[in-house]
Order: C-alpha cells, then sequence, then structure tokens
C-alpha cells in the first residue's frame, strides 16, 4: 500500500473541521477573551517570526499530552469544552492538530486555515516574543 502523502491527510482533516479566516478568528477573540488559542509551530518559529497576540504556546510534539488531563504533562488551560483555536505557520499542522482534538473530545476546535503567515500577511497585530522567551537566539 502507498503511503498517504501529507497534504493529503491535511485535506481530509479539513472536511471534518470548522476552518476559520484571518477576519472570523479576529472577531472571535474580540468578542470571546476565554477563547484558548495555541500556536503549535515549533518554538524558534515563534520567537523569530512573532505570536498572534495572547496566543498560548503548545508545540505540535506535546499537543495530545499537554491536552490530556490523565497525562503527566497536561496542562489545565485545556478544557474539552472551552472555545479552542489552533495555528501553525500555515495551516497544514493545525488542521491535523484540530482534528487531533477533536477525537480525544474537545468539542469546540478550530484552526486558522491560513496560519500565522497568512495572519501577518493581512495586517494583524504580531506580538514580538523574543523580548519575554528565554528560548532568543544568541548571536
Amino acid at each position: 500500500m502507498p503511503i498517504k502523502k501529507a497534504w493529503d491527510l491535511v485535506e481530509e482533516a479539513k472536511q471534518g473541521i470548522e476552518n476559520l479566516s484571518v477576519e472570523e478568528l479576529k472577531a472571535e477573540m474580540a468578542a470571546n477573551p476565554e477563547a484558548l488559542v495555541v500556536d503549535i509551530r515549533e518554538i524558534q518559529e515563534r520567537v523569530d517570526l512573532g505570536a498572534i497576540p495572547g496566543s498560548k504556546h503548545v508545540a505540535r510534539g506535546m499537543l495530545e499530552f499537554w491536552a490530556d488531563p490523565a497525562s503527566v504533562y497536561y496542562r489545565d488551560f485545556f478544557q474539552p469544552d472551552r472555545r479552542t483555536i489552533v495555528y501553525c505557520a500555515g495551516g497544514g499542522r493545525s488542521a491535523l492538530a484540530a482534528r487531533v482534538l477533536l477525537d480525544m473530545g474537545f468539542t469546540n476546535v478550530a484552526h486558522l486555515e491560513v496560519g500565522f503567515n497568512g495572519w501577518a500577511k493581512a495586517g494583524q497585530p504580531v506580538e514580538d516574543v523574543s523580548k519575554t522567551s528565554k528560548w532568543v537566539r544568541r548571536s
């Protein structure tokens, strides 16, 4: 059996999740300050490029473990019924992450379809997290 292509998996995931535009995410963040916005990019992407203001960083590789209340890695900002919106750089990883959260039993999940790159390109605010991160590149 041939290996499924990563982008085919992303497209499959997008069929069963809520895909938000930049404007929809912006409106949700204004209307619902309790929404959890999760940046699943690698930490260096976040430090180098910035982040959507107010987002929490959860590396994609730890998402399931941080979201699982039975895990020793659990983070209590994850709640099954809390509005949770994930994003990555371009929307691929976040589509897969949103699908996984739904599979885990989270009920109110979406992702930013164009990712952080689309957010920044649309002229939305970007938080410079390099000023507060301990993971800054040293030259």
